[in-house]
């Protein structure tokens, strides 16, 4: 008999996203000229309905860094796979969450 303990519980834990659905990404990286404008860019590229003026911007203690947040519209796993990749591959980019 299978012991509860031996049965995969990876699956579980990963509760499926409902689409659509609001969905929050943040976006750090080094506080430079341009850097938010280069996001939101990207950002509306994936997510065309997003508003702008809603993105949070929060400096880092030492003002290196600087933190967005955008919660857009997501429609597909692919939305946000295609968003997260972009906006990684920016070189200022230092994290997305």
């Amino acid at each position: 008999m299978a012991r509860m303990d031996d049965e995969p519980t990876a699956p579980a834990r990963e509760a499926p996203l409902a689409f659509p659905c609001r969905f929050p990404i943040k976006v750090m990286g080094r506080r430079e000229a341009g850097f938010a404008q280069s996001v939101l860019r990207i950002v509306l590229a994936h997510a065309p309905d997003f508003e702008p003026a809603s993105m949070e911007m929060r400096p880092s203690r030492q003002g290196t860094y600087l933190s967005l947040t955008c919660v857009v519209r997501a429609t597909s796993r692919e939305q946000l796979d295609a968003l997260y990749r972009d906006l990684c591959d920016h070189p200022a980019v230092v994290m997305v969450l």
